[in-house]
């Protein structure tokens, strides 16, 4: 295949309907038919990105192994498809906007008017050819955030009719809309597609192939109106109904022959329909784990995305552990000791969860306190393994008013501080560690029995660290340091050995969680957390 194709994934209707999971599933078919491919998002917000987001307006903030703070569809992107996104893979109207005013200041426009059309369109075309042209990706699919109509969006669709007028047969637009069942009347209604379509041909766009959302299965009939009347062949309009779960949306687009009908238009042959063999084999094991394996995660963001990555790599986790995961969000900020007990009953292993900032720390050290103290299997991620640190400090080395720096700069015992180099840097998104840093594991540690391997890269997203001042007394005590980055130093690692399991990470394991390639840390603490299931029911029964 001699050049790059680029497939645009739009919405229409309402936001939500998933064309990040449309995006992964068409870049898992294409893969599997031999095609080197990579996933974009395009987001029409003005932020630069989304690292200073409220997780309850945008979902968890996603990490590259560049260090780009992203969208969380590239989480989606790359646990379907395996690959490795950077900060290419990921543009907001910010980073545009920014792009272009920064060139204007260094006259690189020769005095010119600087207008939306041509010089942003221009920008967000550069970066749409920009990785097929470096890379040489046989096809590029860029997901444009938002709905058709926002007025957010319109630089965006000009620069996709642009370029499917420059491209020709190489360009192709994926519209995903949605098709609502009026339980009342009992119909289903396609005029808001139509619509949809409508305002998109207004743009200059036309749909090559559309998805249609919905409930209820679509009768055949459904989908030759949507097709006559939205000037889209027949064979190119596909339903995309509610499903389980969304690791079958491949399979569903496989059967309904999505990636056939984009091939076609991209004038590319079809050859057989790839196998799946492995994805289907870990949906069929998900399909049969019955046993259920409970996981508490204790966080204080009450909303699903905004613990994604997490998730997804526990219920992966229990997959290949033939068990189905259950996740119960446990609100550390009503937390107390009084209530400790109660709130983590029936839980067979704990997640502490990441974020930043001192509302819910308290609720998440009595957690740590009670798992510690109860054995129970616990796993402290990022700003959840900072507070381990300040529980086992408190508690076992006697530092009542042991802390972060973070939450109480006043403290004098401060077991977790910001780096020395970072303390003159004032900017919020400048004083972190982001992407991947290098991580080597201690001999006969518990975690080098996980990894299998003594270097390890993972991924980070914090800006204060274990202070090392401490470790001597800390590692005397039963908590080990067993992962350190080995150009700084810094801990990355802990675990308390004498327990069933009891580890926290600095960086943030479940970014590198992938379908096909569970994360070990992940797999092995589900593993523990079954264990110890059947060890306390054999204590209730005495079976």
């Amino acid at each position: 295949m001699a050049e790059t194709k680029f497939i645009f994934v739009t919405g229409g209707v309402v936001s939500s309907l998933g064309k990040g999971i449309i995006s992964s599933s068409i870049g898992k078919l294409l893969q599997a038919r031999g095609y080197n491919i990579t996933i974009q998002k395009f987001d029409p917000y003005i932020n630069i990105d989304p690292g200073t987001l409220n997780p309850y307006e945008h979902g968890e903030c996603y990490v590259t192994m560049d260090g780009m703070e992203t969208d969380l569809d590239l989480g989606h992107y790359e646990r379907f498809t395996g690959i490795q996104t950077t900060k290419a893979n990921s543009l907001t109207t910010g980073r545009i906007y920014k792009a272009v005013i920064d060139k204007e200041r260094r006259g690189d426009y020769l005095g010119k008017t600087i207008q939306v059309v041509p010089h942003i369109t221009d920008e967000i075309k550069r970066n749409v050819k920009l990785l097929g042209q470096k890379y040489h990706f046989d096809f590029v699919i860029t997901e444009i955030g938002g709905t058709i109509g926002d007025i957010e969006s319109a630089p965006y669709m000009e620069a996709i009719r642009q370029l499917k007028w420059e491209l020709g047969r190489r360009a192709v637009c994926v519209h995903l809309t949605y098709v609502p069942y009026l339980k009342a009347a009992g119909e289903l209604k396609t005029k808001p597609t139509q619509h949809s379509v409508k305002e998109l041909q207004s743009v200059g766009i036309q749909p090559d192939v559309l998805v249609l959302r919905t409930e209820k299965h679509l009768p055949e009939d459904i989908r030759k109106k949507v097709a006559a009347f939205c000037n889209v062949d027949f064979d190119c309009v596909v339903q995309s109904e509610d499903l389980p779960s969304i690791y079958e949306v491949p399979v569903n687009m496989l059967n309904q022959g999505l990636d056939e009908a984009i091939l076609k238009k991209v004038g590319e042959p079809v050859g057989e329909k790839p196998a799946l063999g492995p994805w289907r084999t870990f949906l069929e094991r998900r399909k049969n784990a019955k046993d259920e394996v409970h996981i508490g995660l204790v966080g204080k963001y009450d909303l699903q995305d905004a613990y994604k990555s997490i998730r997804e790599s526990l219920a992966q986790a229990g997959t290949y552990n033939d068990h189905k995961t259950v996740i119960t969000f446990i609100n550390s900020e009503y937390i107390t000791e009084e209530n400790v007990a109660e709130k983590l009953k029936g839980q067979d292993g704990i997640v502490i969860g990441p974020g930043f900032g001192e509302r819910g720390s308290e609720g998440k050290v009595i957690a740590v306190h009670y798992t510690r103290t109860q054995d129970i299997p616990t796993f402290g991620i990022c700003f959840g393994m900072q507070m381990m640190v300040v529980e086992f400090a408190r508690n076992i080395l006697g530092y009542a008013d042991a802390n972060s720096r973070e939450l109480n700069e006043k403290t004098s015992h401060n077991v977790i501080d910001i780096m020395e180099e970072q303390k003159n840097i004032s900017n919020m998104g400048g004083t972190m560690r982001l992407g991947a840093f290098e991580c080597v594991l201690r001999q006969d540690s518990r975690v080098l029995n996980i990894y299998k391997q003594e270097h390890i890269q993972e991924r980070h997203r914090h800006r204060y660290e274990f202070n090392n001042e401490y470790l001597k007394e800390f590692e005397r005590n039963g908590m080990l340091a067993v992962g350190r980055n080995p150009e700084s130093d810094l801990v990355e690692i802990v675990e308390i050995p004498t327990l069933k399991w009891f580890i926290g990470t600095q960086f943030h394991p479940e970014y590198q969680s992938t379908v096909l390639k569970p994360h070990p840390l992940f797999v092995d603490f589900v593993k523990a957390a079954i264990k110890n299931k059947k060890n306390n029911v054999t204590e209730v029964t005495g079976k």
